[in-house]
């Protein structure tokens, strides 16, 4: 039986302070073996971003299936009001954790990222830089990665190939590459001409680099608007993330691009002295961004199915590629080797 009105009825929900969300899908089943150092890899991962993050910022952390002691400490957070929404499932996988997470809510931006990344100062003032500079900037890391230049980056180099806005420079960072080498345990992911230059796009003083990895990256809300997928069958990796997070960017005519210098270290999952060492020099204060100012951005399929699908095979065509990369500014040998 009802008695009464429900004062809630039709009455619309207040705008929210928050305009940034930051997913995190969090998956510690255990504290043996590979996971023998994620819990406290994880509460590095948070503890930088409450300490670098403004306050219009809105944490969403989905536990994925993680143990108690995890579960535990997450409820703790959210009690106190650190982190704002969890949301806590079975192992449902992460792709699906992060769409979760996306669902029921519509911030102006969205930063997807895994739980062990360590965020530094002046991460989301870098990021908002690019955005407001680059109107066609869909996606944002913070890590950049000069091997990510031909990755669904093709839009890119079909719109903006022959400006001399685009062209090679300096890597500002390059023992922040090294690091994330490390951390994939791949130390030879990179070679010397990949460490000292990466291409980029200019405009004006701002310049950013081409292409985004998606370990922690910074979208447009937009993109999610027309998913094609609503649910992925892996529970990590298989084809899930460049369907889901990364593919959209470029299929709704959008690019893919990162900050010049570093602003997020991936960890892995193996704690090291160095991470608390940097959590510790970040300087926390409270404070306030402005929104990026997104303009409405709309583009014909054809166009966006000609860059992405019929582009590539000629502008990755050794030859095409070999002579592209001499035109950006490499020398025949670094070119050869890139």
């Amino acid at each position: 039986m009802r008695i009464g009105f429900n004062p809630n009825k039709d009455k619309k929900i207040e705008i929210s302070e928050y305009f940034h969300q930051v997913i995190i899908p969090v998956y510690i089943p255990n504290e043996d073996g590979y996971f023998k150092d994620s819990f406290q890899i994880l509460k590095y991962c948070l503890e930088s971003l409450f300490k670098t993050s403004h306050t219009n910022t809105y944490f969403t952390v989905v536990n994925n299936g993680s143990c108690k002691e995890v579960v535990n400490y997450l409820n703790a957070l959210h009690g106190n009001g650190r982190i704002h929404e969890i949301i806590h499932t079975a192992a449902i996988g992460k792709l699906n954790a992060i769409l979760k997470g996306l669902t029921g809510q519509n911030f102006q931006l969205v930063t997807i990222t895994d739980a062990d990344v360590l965020f530094l100062n002046n991460w989301q003032k870098e990021t908002y830089k690019i955005f407001d500079n680059f109107p066609k900037a869909g996606v944002v890391s913070t890590t950049p990665n000069s091997k990510l230049i031909r990755y669904l980056t093709s839009n890119i180099i079909f719109e903006r190939g022959v400006s001399n806005q685009l062209k090679f420079t300096m890597v500002i960072n390059p023992e922040a590459m090294k690091a994330f080498a490390s951390s994939i345990e791949n130390k030879c992911l990179f070679n010397n001409y990949h460490l000292e230059k990466y291409l980029t796009i200019a405009n004006g003083k701002v310049k950013a680099v081409i292409g985004a990895g998606h370990f922690v990256a910074t979208y447009r809300n937009d993109i999610f608007n027309n998913f094609k997928e609503k649910t992925s069958k892996y529970s990590l990796g298989g084809e899930s993330e460049r369907v889901l997070l990364d593919k959209p960017v470029i299929d709704n005519g959008y690019w893919r691009l990162s900050t010049e210098d570093n602003y997020t270290y991936h960890m892995g999952n193996i704690e090291e002295e160095w991470m608390s060492g940097i959590l510790k020099s970040l300087k926390y204060k409270l404070f306030s961004l402005k929104q990026p100012k997104f303009s409405k951005h709309s583009s014909l399929k054809f166009i966006n199915y000609f860059k992405s699908k019929i582009f590539p095979k000629i502008v990755f065509n050794k030859l095409v590629w070999h002579f592209f990369l001499r035109s950006k500014g490499l020398t025949k040998d670094e070119a050869k080797n890139y």
